[in-house]
């Protein structure tokens, strides 16, 4: 009985939590945002990611970070040299970002910058290599980052982070030659869990694989963007709030 009832009350979060998504991603769809949902286990290095593709991109596209943490903004000051709009939340307990904090992260960029003129939106959700990927906030797409330091075996213990991947980062290969790592098993036992999971191998450090990184998220953006268009010529927008 009280498994049963556990079972019931996870259902019924899980199911408010998609609602809350499906209501973030049509603010999104409305504004013409592309948003991304970036997670890993803590130190995989989505940050140093999302530092490396604000510089790198910064002239291209109108981006904002939606940087979520259990404590801290160190990492939200990290990324605000670029000048670009960063939005901190702290989750306090909670093992990952879902879409209520989410959308209050959009209630903040709306009344205080003009989404409008934002092309992408990077949310870097909590390091955890569990609950993240169970909780859509309203993201396109989801991005998650494997450290070749965490071993071969993580996507098989793991696996519900990378079967909802879209696409696959593996981090620190410049350490390939100091570990006993197999890159290409780490791969296999990758496309066991998600054939058609985009597996892009890079270094942050060397910028190794960073440019395939860009090219991949570059798509990403203009194909949800003439997406947006032609559903926009077909339903009038809204206003949300």
């Amino acid at each position: 009985m009280h498994q049963t009832l556990n079972a019931a009350l996870e259902i019924n979060l899980l199911h408010a939590n998609q609602e809350g998504a499906e209501y973030n991603r049509a603010h999104f769809d409305d504004w013409g945002i592309t948003c991304l949902n970036i997670m890993s286990s803590p130190g995989a290095g989505k940050t140093v990611l999302l530092d490396k593709t604000l510089a790198a991109l910064q002239s291209q596209f109108k981006m904002a970070v939606i940087e979520g943490d259990m404590t801290t903004e160190l990492d939200a000051e990290r990324l605000r040299k670029y000048g670009v709009p960063v939005i901190p939340i702290n989750t306090g307990r909670s093992c990952h970002l879902d879409s209520k904090m989410v959308a209050g992260g959009i209630h903040i960029l709306e009344h205080q910058y003009n989404p409008q003129t934002i092309d992408l939106i990077l949310v870097e959700n909590v390091g955890n290599l569990v609950c993240p990927a169970e909780f859509e906030v309203g993201e396109h797409a989801k991005v998650a980052l494997l450290s070749i330091t965490e071993g071969e075996d993580k996507p098989l213990k793991y696996p519900v982070m990378f079967q909802e991947a879209d696409c696959l980062l593996i981090t620190k290969i410049d350490l390939a030659p100091y570990l006993d790592i197999d890159i290409e098993q780490i791969t296999d036992n990758v496309r066991q869990m998600n054939p058609h999971v985009t597996i892009i191998p890079l270094s942050a450090k060397t910028g190794l694989g960073l440019d395939k990184w860009f090219n991949w998220l570059e798509e990403v953006v203009v194909r949800n963007r003439d997406h947006q268009t032609s559903n926009l010529l077909a339903y009038p927008s809204c206003n949300f709030f």
